[in-house]
């Protein structure tokens, strides 16, 4: 399954939305999603499952693309 994660990219920060990321990566449940990206410096804010519509939409995205980790 894919996730879509939202994410800062430093951690030392506030969180601000105008800087809020996206990456996408494929795991079988959230906790994976956390595991793989433990890591990194990212501030994790929200992680939402990406099926059906919701992501043939997203694969249409300039910026869909699945981290590989």
């Amino acid at each position: 399954m894919i996730f879509k994660v939202y994410y800062q990219e430093d951690v030392t920060e506030a969180p601000v939305r105008e800087k809020t990321e996206a990456l996408y990566i494929e795991a079988t449940e959230v906790f994976e999603v956390r595991r793989k990206l433990k890591d990194m410096p990212y501030n994790i804010e929200f992680i939402q499952p990406v099926t059906g519509d919701f992501f043939e939409y997203e694969k249409q995205s300039e910026n869909y693309k699945v981290l590989e980790i």
